[in-house]
């Protein structure tokens, strides 16, 4: 299997301590791949990474890794690693997880109770998107602060029971490729009709907060499995929208 060959624009890396120099790598290497600059299914070689990164081969050897564990590259049989693709389904799967275990949190929250402080936070934030979303055209710097805001509500969310093994479990999952909950919101810019998708997901998240309040176990956790499908769909259009594959990592899904 032939090395990937890398571009040779070097990007330096401030020196820091190898722990830190690992994090800076991995999140590069990430946007790297998700940009495409990375071929699927070729030997990613450590040298060319060490050239372009500036940092030496131990933490770029721990940022791989790390990768492997997100799931965007995979072990070679002979060494080494190579970046992954996916199918539909994996991605579909992926983002079923979350959603289960954000109704999941969403049910706990309603049947333990939630506190006016938290409650008060997450109205805080849903007025913040309510004010993003009132611009029609929803641009660049508008979509970059929705993605922070609707991360910070999903944030809330999953802490409101109060369990840090759940906590860490929708981290986890929403940290498999693509299964964010604003993996795929990108599609909603160029694409007139999905972008509504926005105000209907925004709905829900007023539904599901309202039913945590009203300490509605069932119907809140119904809501949050619901909102889970909007990325769902979502990732469906950008597969198969010719102008979505300018999103981050659209090009390693498999249509199926």
């Amino acid at each position: 299997m032939s090395a990937v060959p890398v571009r040779s624009r070097q990007v330096l890396m401030p020196s820091d301590e190898g722990g830190s120099q690992a994090v800076k790598a991995q999140q590069r290497l990430r946007e790297l791949i998700l940009a495409g600059q990375l071929a699927s299914g070729a030997r990613i070689a450590e040298l060319a990474l060490v050239d372009l990164l500036g940092v030496s081969r131990t933490p770029i050897r721990a940022a791989l890794m790390r990768l492997e564990q997100e799931g965007l590259l995979q072990a070679l049989p002979g060494g080494g690693y190579a970046v992954r693709t996916f199918s539909e389904r994996e991605v579909g799967d992926a983002i079923e997880l979350r959603g289960t275990l954000e109704g999941l949190a969403a049910r706990l929250a309603a049947e333990r109770g939630v506190s006016r402080v938290s409650l008060a936070q997450a109205r805080d934030c849903l007025d913040q998107i309510d004010r993003v979303l009132q611009d029609p055209s929803l641009s660049d710097e508008m979509f970059s602060e929705y993605v922070q805001l609707n991360a910070r509500f999903h944030r809330l969310l999953a802490d409101m029971p109060g369990s840090e093994v759940l906590s860490r479990e929708i981290e986890r999952a929403a940290s498999l490729p693509f299964a964010s909950p604003s993996g795929f919101v990108g599609v909603q810019v160029n694409n007139a009709p999905a972008r509504d998708m926005l105000v209907v997901a925004q709905h829900q998240h007023r539904q599901v907060l309202d039913a945590i309040e009203r300490r509605e176990a069932g119907r809140a956790e119904a809501l949050m499995r619901e909102h889970s499908r909007i990325a769902r769909h979502n990732m469906q259009l950008a597969v198969r929208d010719p102008q979505a594959t300018a999103m981050p990592g659209v090009q390693l899904i498999r249509q199926t």
